[in-house]
């Protein structure tokens, strides 16, 4: 019931909603215990196993897409780049050309990266430049949370090889540097028009990561009532303005008059009231080709799919690829659209 329930009326559901293909493994292996006892209690885990399984198809797909060649597809990725590196948190002064490296690999023909940073005076780092030349991605659409000395610029960015006739965003209202921003691209005959969002994240401290990790190895951990309550603050605080930054995307989207693609960064699970939300009237690129376990987050929390590319019910797409490697916390994501109106 988590994905139905907004957190602001009720936020309990939210947290079984991120444990929610644990709770569908052990609720199955107890109706099979429970039918082997020829214990009653087997129906009610059957009831909920069956409403149960079709969630369980937004964490796991096989393949349906064959190895044709997309010739006039479009070619869109989504991915959380993690400021190029720029704190060089990975210890690896090379990653920024990694990054840049793989992402000419992908070569996208629109590109929507999450945690964006460029600088006007740092020629390593002004983005901007590097993104446009590198993917030959001459419009972009770039808008900012964080400003500093007046040339160093924190926030979001979608590149196209395709002209932007119109743009804006969505501001949240919030202290963190989280926004959605649309772009509207002339593609052929068609105009589509791009979300490109950041949700609230939850933003686990160095020592809340500590002690999950001391849980997860049943290490002694200190503390753990303290942090065990730190935890669930953080959870959920992040699902009340999640569901605030949700409700003001949905509300814009209904205001279009353009087809659809909505890429980004939901730090939310897909059993979530969020991507609920999101996905009503759109389709998900993963559901359709996606193949295998759908994790996008390469850190340790969550280990599921929290990246998506979710497009309009009238674009088909022909296929999806998770890239195989990263060098952030986050794995790109590439869809591609074959029934644009060339």
């Amino acid at each position: 019931m988590a994905k139905y329930i907004s957190p602001a009326l009720f936020w309990l559901p939210a947290f079984f909603g991120l444990a929610f293909p644990f709770l569908f493994v052990l609720n199955f292996i107890l109706v099979i215990y429970w039918m082997a006892q020829f214990k009653p209690t087997f129906i009610f885990g059957l009831v909920v196993f069956l409403f149960s399984v079709p969630t369980t198809y937004r964490y796991f797909q096989i393949s349906t897409q064959t190895e044709e060649q997309h010739h006039k597809a479009l070619k869109v990725t989504s991915y959380n780049c993690m400021l190029f590196d720029l704190y060089n948190w990975f210890h690896n002064l090379e990653t920024r050309p990694k990054i840049l490296a793989n992402l000419y690999d992908i070569n996208p023909d629109i590109i929507c990266l999450q945690e964006f940073y460029t600088s006007e005076e740092k020629n390593d780092f002004n983005n901007i430049d590097t993104i446009k030349q590198l993917l030959k991605t001459p419009y972009f659409h770039c808008e900012y949370t964080t400003t500093l000395r007046g040339f160093d610029h924190w926030g979001i960015a979608t590149f196209s090889k395709y002209p932007i006739i119109n743009q804006g965003k969505i501001v949240f209202q919030t202290t963190s540097n989280n926004i959605c921003i649309y772009s509207d691209i002339v593609i052929g005959r068609d105009t589509i028009r791009v979300y490109n969002i950041h949700l609230q994240s939850i933003s686990f401290s160095k020592t809340d990561n500590k002690f999950l990790e001391d849980v997860v190895s049943e290490k002694n951990a200190e503390d753990e009532v303290a942090h065990g309550k730190n935890i669930l603050r953080r959870l959920k605080r992040a699902f009340l303005k999640r569901t605030r930054q949700v409700g003001m995307i949905a509300a814009h989207m209904k205001t279009c008059k353009y087809k659809i693609i909505l890429c980004g960064d939901f730090n939310d699970t897909a059993a979530s009231y969020s991507y609920e939300q999101l996905s009503k009237n759109l389709k998900d690129s993963y559901i359709e080709k996606g193949l295998g376990f759908g994790r996008t987050y390469a850190g340790k929390w969550p280990q599921f799919r929290i990246d998506y590319i979710l497009h309009d019910k009238s674009l088909d797409c022909s296929k999806y690829k998770r890239s195989d490697e990263t060098f952030t916390d986050h794995y790109p994501i590439t869809s591609y659209f074959s029934n644009i109106h060339w």
